[in-house]
């Protein structure tokens, strides 16, 4: 006999209809932990879309952050992020040493900081960090390549930057950054088919992108092709993302405008560049260039001076010196160029070679004979555009007129690299021609070197105006007999 409920439900199908809410209760605990799981996986991969939706956005990446991106794609960096992320990895790293990918995050923030301080203290951390990176199994980690690379040219070891950067490429052939770095070895061992072929590798993988701006604006600068240098950085300033972005290529402007004799635009574009950035020592010194040939002299050496006081980069000891020089005051000028002998020590014990900026400080300042070893071997070992025209002038005033015009000659020739119009190569090539005899090349050398920038050296300038004033005009000839 079956018994049956109020509702007329038998005991039997009382228990399978209890069974059965349980299935379905189970069923549906199941289906509501999959629909958790899986908006926590859509959520996540919706916090890596960019924020298109209403709302409040997402927050701001921090330093580190900001700076990794930059890092990693190429581009400048603000000094207070690389701190962050310099922090940030090495703190990750203790506790996860074998991840390689950051371990070449952290070199590349190391030369990038490196090069933004002019600190030679930077260059034996990064390579630690970069080679640890491949030690990690990683061997053809492209960032780490490119990493060692750009080290290599901030030390001004081109044939390393080439292996390095040839190396990259091998790793990654898509990776515009990797043909990028290539640029600046290319340029330092004067391969200039080479600098060709890697800019348009670069334009053809990132056309748009402001750092390849950047970059092919200074490869039109030393062809001589100035109006469109000075158009592609402008629209690299225009597009930059970041202020210390923005910031460097503003500075980069301002040294074209200062070479083409644009004085009142230089100083514009590098009081912008500091006012984007005020860790942009580079735009500073731009500053204390253009105000010393607008005649602000005191304003110049305080450029300079804190310029300095952040970034004591040799190149900018040198302009320092020359300017006291030109101003009468030599005490200070030689105590600039000893602490210029002093840095470039301490470069090179941490791995850099420093031997062009020596080398013209021996030339003009103190022993040419000592120039000119140390400049036949960097040109035996990279053969540049600035080592030959420092070479040339060198061997010019320790007595080898001859062999310094071939010298010269390069580094004036646009066929052989020497196209960038500089106004002291030109000088140089000029003044020596004079010595020899050669009194047409000289004047209209000399007169060149003029034009393109009446003010490109407080020392310079007025040697080149007494030089022509001595060779005086061509002689007017009369008609044939």
């Amino acid at each position: 006999m079956r018994v049956t409920g109020a509702a007329g439900v038998t005991e039997r199908e009382t228990g399978r209809g209890w069974r059965s809410r349980r299935g379905w209760r189970s069923r549906r605990r199941r289906v509501l932990i999959a629909s958790v799981a899986g908006a926590a996986v859509l959520g996540g991969v919706l916090m890596l879309l960019p924020w298109e939706g209403g709302g409040t956005p997402p927050p701001a990446p921090g330093p580190a952050a900001l700076a990794r991106g930059a890092v990693t794609a190429g581009v400048p960096a603000a000094l207070g992020d690389l701190e962050a992320l310099i922090g940030d990895r090495e703190t990750h790293l203790r506790a996860h040493p074998l991840d390689g990918a950051s371990w070449a995050v952290l070199g590349t923030a190391y030369v990038e900081q490196g090069r933004r301080t002019a600190d030679p203290g930077n260059w034996p951390k990064a390579e630690k960090a970069l080679r640890a990176s491949l030690k990690t199994g990683a061997r053809r980690n492209p960032q780490a390549l490119e990493g060692l690379a750009a080290l290599a040219v901030a030390r001004r070891d081109f044939p390393a930057a080439k292996k390095w950067g040839e190396s990259a490429v091998r790793a990654a052939p898509k990776r515009w950054t990797a043909h990028a770095v290539l640029i600046g070895a290319y340029t330092g061992l004067g391969d200039h088919r080479g600098v060709g072929r890697a800019l348009d590798k670069v334009m053809e993988l990132r056309p748009e992108a402001p750092a390849v701006g950047a970059l092919a604006a200074a490869v039109y600068r030393d062809r001589g092709w100035r109006e469109d240098a000075a158009a592609r950085i402008s629209d690299a300033a225009a597009g930059a993302g970041a202020p210390a972005e923005r910031a460097a290529y503003l500075e980069q402007a301002g040294r074209l405008a200062f070479e083409r004799g644009d004085r009142v635009e230089a100083l514009r574009f590098f009081q912008e560049a500091l006012r984007t950035d005020s860790d942009q020592r580079a735009a500073q010194a731009g500053q204390g260039r253009v105000l010393a040939a607008l005649g602000r002299t005191t304003d110049a050496l305080s450029a300079y001076r804190a310029a300095l006081a952040k970034r004591p980069s040799p190149e900018y000891a040198l302009e320092l010196g020359e300017l006291y020089e030109s101003l009468g005051l030599g005490q200070a000028a030689r105590v600039e160029y000893d602490l210029l002998r002093q840095r470039v020590r301490v470069a090179e014990a941490a791995g850099a070679d420093e031997r062009l900026v020596l080398g013209r400080l021996e030339a003009d300042h103190g022993d040419p004979a000592a120039a000119v070893r140390l400049l036949r071997a960097e040109w035996g070992r990279q053969p540049g555009t600035a080592v030959a025209d420092a070479l040339g002038w060198a061997l010019h005033l320790a007595g080898a007129g001859g062999e310094a015009l071939e010298f010269a000659a390069i580094a004036t020739d646009g066929d052989r690299g020497g196209g960038a119009r500089s106004a002291l190569h030109l000088f140089h090539r000029g003044v020596i021609e004079k010595e020899l005899d050669r009194s047409g090349p000289a004047r209209r050398h000399l007169r060149e070197a003029l034009t393109i920038n009446p003010s490109f050296s407080p020392l310079r300038v007025p040697r080149a105006e007494a030089a022509l004033a001595e060779l005086g005009e061509p002689p007017v000839e009369g008609p044939p007999g």
